[in-house]
């Protein structure tokens, strides 16, 4: 897994296209025969169906944040910030800028409740996850899911791969807008390397078990409560 890794990473910095819309890789559930391939290009048909219907839903809010962002404080609307992706490869994740500061690529530290760094509008996208909602156009352009492990900085992919035992596995599929981990309440602040430990649990059992069943439950579960979510900030 390491050296396919390894591999991806290197094309990508070769200057390889990115995924299309209608490109499909396979999550490691789907490994082998036909009824696996139909299961990926399932997931991938309701991945672009529910981004395009999001984008249309959201549309007038989208606008508003990003008005209400561009007036309360200097800087770009959409923050973009590398993570790992599929196999490893990096990619630019989006999300409304909600700090006055733009956290670039290197160690980052994770938002505190108490973060100066967060602007009020920002504390309010964070607790109410809309931040999060310019992912629906990486989804569009294959570098997401709908549901999935959430995507980390390249950073800490290389920082806990180290010391987790089957942590690269999880980028055995596209990552998520949201996923097992995070309707489980595994999501903000990481307070330790156990704190990370379930979470990648979480993520791998996502992989072992999926279906589109579950990852219709995990989406109404996540819009039920990601809005009052006290791990959200």
């Amino acid at each position: 897994m390491l050296s396919h890794t390894r591999t991806l990473q290197q094309g990508a910095k070769s200057g390889l296209d990115l995924p299309t819309v209608f490109e499909i890789e396979q999550p490691a559930a789907f490994e082998e025969g036909s009824s696996a391939a139909a299961s990926s290009r399932v997931k991938r048909a309701f991945d672009v169906v529910a981004a395009i219907l999001g984008i249309i839903a959201f549309l007038p809010l989208l606008l508003l944040i990003c008005l209400l962002v561009r007036l309360e404080s200097p800087g770009p609307v959409v923050f973009r910030q590398r993570r790992g992706g599929l196999g490893g490869r990096p990619f630019e994740i989006f999300k409304f800028r909600t700090m006055s500061v733009v956290e670039q690529d290197g160690p980052l530290a994770h938002a505190t409740k108490t973060d100066p760094r967060v602007t009020r509008i920002g504390g309010f996208l964070r607790r109410s996850s809309l931040d999060e909602l310019p992912q629906l156009f990486n989804v569009l352009r294959g570098e997401m899911s709908i549901i999935g492990p959430r995507p980390h900085a390249v950073f800490h992919d290389e920082y806990y791969s180290e010391r987790i035992p089957d942590y690269m596995d999880r980028l055995k599929t596209r990552p998520g807008l949201t996923g097992l981990a995070q309707v489980s309440g595994y999501r903000g602040e990481i307070r330790d390397l156990e704190d990370m430990q379930r979470r990648i649990d979480c993520d791998l059992a996502y992989i072992r078990d999926w279906s589109l069943t579950l990852d219709m439950r995990l989406l109404v579960k996540t819009i039920i409560i990601a809005p009052f979510d006290p791990m959200a900030y």
